[in-house]
């Protein structure tokens, strides 16, 4: 395998899916037609055994890669890719249905909550299971304990059994164990997320250096593109259970967030029974679009924008206001937006709001809407109420590549000639 650590050939995994039939009254037919079905099946058993109950599902399918020795590797996919499954196959949780895995050195994975910590134990003894599960010495254990507890931050609570932790404790301890007891492949799984911002910051530190100074392989599945794009030097791209692509994370993400996205300028419901809602608001209508909204114009970076909600509002007199969230194609939020809470008759309300133009940057967006009452209690969200590109220009001047940043604002400058120095 020379420097190969990790190779997968025609990988798959098949489950085997339940499906519960819709309860109805059982007649005597019923029965009957049963018993002819199952008397029919033993004088013939050659013949088809279809179960409807039942469906194959493959998480994977014929999925082939290699991981170099310490590549940063980020795994990529929307909800129900295979993206965990894979990572419970090479972690040898779960067995592969057909294919083959050879995986050379020790591996470490921390896919979810809690993943090998037995509850009734206490930290500190989940610290030495770990270890042990691992195949490290216990003098290697102890070695590295101090690091390990400050890395978790759980000196106050090290004695006491972690089923009395919170998710986030759980996680910093299953992390740092998993971090530091020097494993040859890490893998770690959306977990993180459960963390705060600033623990989520450190274990991406931790993960580069394990890579890049250790020279360990890490294997991370996420979500949060921006963390993988930092983190990886490598991208591999799954979609129902395939794999699309996998190579440098520049082109991959960009492939894979052109592809996620699908433009979505404008939605309408004329049915308010039917419309998305409840009782207290029903949509009617949202839409986003240039201000000139001929029909025909593209928006673009110095396109004025704008972004229009009605809305069905069902209760008297009440003080409602629109909040959005702008999303950009790396699931970073540009802005929240809120508009000034008004008093509103029952009846169909309308909110329109104003971007200028030179103030976004290139690339896919989408929007959050949350509907707003007291500016307190949220009556209706809608996680993608609208999604939408914004296009480059020709710019004035030679500047190749996109420009980096969330916003592309478009800034007054003043340029005026000083004076000459003297020695000039």
């Amino acid at each position: 395998m020379s420097d190969t650590v990790i190779r997968v050939e025609n990988l798959g995994k098949k489950y085997i899916i339940g499906h519960q039939k819709q309860e109805r009254y059982t007649a005597l037919r019923d029965v009957i037609t049963n018993k002819v079905k199952s008397i029919g099946r033993l004088l013939n058993p050659q013949a088809k055994n279809e179960n409807p109950a039942f469906e194959e599902f493959w998480a994977l399918k014929d999925v082939s890669f290699e991981i170099k020795q310490g590549d940063r590797v980020g795994i990529i996919g929307r909800n129900g890719a295979g993206k965990s499954t894979l990572l419970k196959v090479l972690s040898r949780i779960t067995e592969p249905t057909t294919g083959s895995i050879k995986i050379k050195g020790r591996v470490a994975s921390l896919l979810e909550v809690g993943t090998g910590f037995h509850p009734e134990l206490t930290g500190r003894e989940n610290i030495f299971l770990n270890g042990a599960i691992l195949g490290m010495a216990k003098e290697e254990i102890k070695r590295k304990f101090d690091e390990i507890v400050a890395f978790a931050e759980v000196e106050k609570f090290l004695d006491t059994p972690v089923k009395r932790y919170s998710s986030g404790m759980y996680v910093r301890l299953a992390f740092a164990v998993a971090a530091h007891l020097e494993p040859e492949i890490l893998i770690v799984d959306e977990v993180l997320a459960v963390g705060d911002a600033q623990f989520q910051k450190k274990c991406l530190g931790k993960m580069e250096d394990v890579a890049s100074s250790e020279g360990r392989t890490v294997l991370f599945v996420s979500h949060n593109i921006t963390a993988i794009q930092s983190l990886c030097n490598r991208v591999i791209w799954l979609n129902s259970g395939e794999l699309i692509a996998t190579g440098m994370p520049e082109e991959i993400i960009s492939n894979y967030c052109s592809n996620s996205f699908s433009n979505k300028t404008a939605q309408s419901w004329d049915d308010p029974e039917l419309a998305p809602g409840n009782e207290y608001i029903r949509l009617h209508y949202v839409k986003v679009a240039s201000e000139k909204d001929n029909g025909l114009d593209i928006i673009n970076v110095s396109t004025p924008i704008q972004i229009t909600f009605e809305y069905w509002n069902f209760l008297p007199n009440a003080q409602l206001n629109i909040s959005f969230f702008l999303y950009n194609q790396q699931d970073v939020c540009v802005f929240n937006a809120i508009s000034e809470p008004e008093i509103a008759p029952v009846g169909l309300v309308c909110s329109i709001c104003h971007i200028p133009g030179n103030f976004l940057n290139n690339g896919m967006y989408t929007i959050r809407l949350l509907i707003v009452k007291d500016t307190s209690s949220i009556l209706f969200h809608m996680d993608e109420a609208l999604m939408f590109e914004v296009s480059d220009i020709e710019r004035p001047f030679n500047w190749y590549g996109d420009w980096i940043g969330a916003v592309r604002p478009s800034f007054q400058w003043d340029f005026k000639f000083v004076d000459i120095p003297q020695k000039y």
